[in-house]
């Protein structure tokens, strides 16, 4: 999915090295949070129990620390040979470098470049080194990050000679900055993809089968809900459970997703099947503008329901979504107005999403696939 930011990703690893197992508050904070990425010793990789999709970054320093670890984790080290050697094993390397005088900075743009990531961390608060650095690899595939250890030095990190670093290690147990960054992730994370009309062609209903209702851990509104389609070329956007309910309370925790075979789309280009999501899982709430933010899910509830096959077209290219068969289903309008899903007709125009077919596994492949 190409997501329009108007902007580069910002990247922010939390630092977890310093910090024991058990320290509970830290380790709940960062499984709960939009942090995405941790960085630890060798010995905590495998004895801490963090959510899926957790990406690990794994401190160094000899060779037999190299075994048992998975192909994904990112190897930090100081040392190069050490790198090329976690690097010919495939894994993505770091370099981390300490700049404390002038013959450290002119060779740390020149190691930096040997590897995919760099961390660095200067001994005066000054940013001139940094922009010096940043003016070194600013033609280079190299992604630099600063050592800072407050919310306020992040941003400045981010707005030095207005590029700013390409991201930040944030090293501190401090809650309260922790919860600062979570808040700006969020924020950033709002956006926007392009919703496209969905002209309906036919609607019927097929009988009994099973639904997922997709409960999560945040509230979502009036204009929001999930993008969920039974073919890899597209989906429908299906409201939260935000609008009228005349016997019960509304659930906006709640989208009443979808039968259980189908896609909802994710961030990073990828779609899940209803029955693969779980407790800890992310997903996607779109709003009508386009705009997405990442939630996470707290419960899949699947049951037997009476299912209702809508059937369409965006820009000729056929889109079906099969949803609970029940008036309070609400799926969005063209007009971004919610629509009850028994009432959706043909010829009516719903909002949804327009993708290139092709899935294996959730991910995007170039081999030949019909679905229908």
């Amino acid at each position: 999915m190409e997501v329009l930011n108007g902007g580069k990703d910002q990247v922010v690893w939390l630092d977890g090295r310093g910090v024991d197992a058990e320290h509970h508050g830290f380790w709940s904070v960062l499984a709960s949070s939009a942090l995405r990425t941790v960085v630890v010793d060798r010995q905590k990789r495998h004895k801490l129990n963090l959510p899926l999709g957790t990406r690990w970054v794994v401190e160094v320093n000899e060779v037999g620390e190299l075994e048992g670890l998975a192909p994904s984790d990112i190897v930090m080290s100081g040392q190069l040979e050490l790198l090329a050697k976690a690097k010919d094993l495939g894994h993505p390397t770091c370099v981390s470098l300490r700049i404390d005088n002038r013959d450290a900075l002119e060779a740390a743009w020149v190691t930096a470049r040997k590897t995919e990531y760099a961390v660095v961390e200067f001994d005066l608060p000054t940013n001139i080194p940094l922009e010096l650095i940043i003016a070194r690899l600013q033609d280079s595939d190299t992604i630099l990050l600063k050592r800072e250890a407050t919310f306020e030095d992040m941003l400045v990190a981010f707005g030095v000679m207005e590029r700013g670093s390409d991201g930040v290690l944030l090293s501190t147990t401090d809650l309260a900055e922790i919860m600062k960054v979570n808040s700006y992730l969020l924020e950033s994370d709002r956006r926007k993809i392009q919703l496209l009309p969905v002209v309906v062609e036919k609607v019927r209903h097929i009988g009994m089968g099973f639904r997922g209702c997709i409960d999560t851990t945040n509230l979502l509104g009036q204009d929001e809900g999930m993008l969920v389609g039974s073919t890899s070329t597209g989906g429908i956007l299906v409201c939260s459970e935000t609008h009228f309910l005349p016997y019960m309370n509304l659930r906006p925790l709640r989208v009443n997703a979808g039968a259980v075979h189908s896609y909802v789309w994710m961030f990073d280009d990828r779609v899940e099947y209803i029955t693969d999501l779980q407790a800890g899982s992310r997903a996607m709430a779109v709003s009508t503008s386009g705009e997405v933010r990442e939630v996470v899910v707290g419960r899949i509830k699947i049951e037997v329901r009476p299912l209702l096959l809508i059937q369409g077209q965006i820009e000729g290219q056929p889109i079906n979504v099969i949803l609970q068969d029940d008036w309070h289903i609400r799926v969005m309008g063209a007009d971004g107005k919610a629509k009850n899903a028994t009432l959706v007709s043909p010829g009516d125009e719903l909002m949804g999403y327009l993708d290139q077919p092709g899935r294996h596994v959730g991910l995007k492949v170039r081999e030949t696939i019909l679905e229908r």
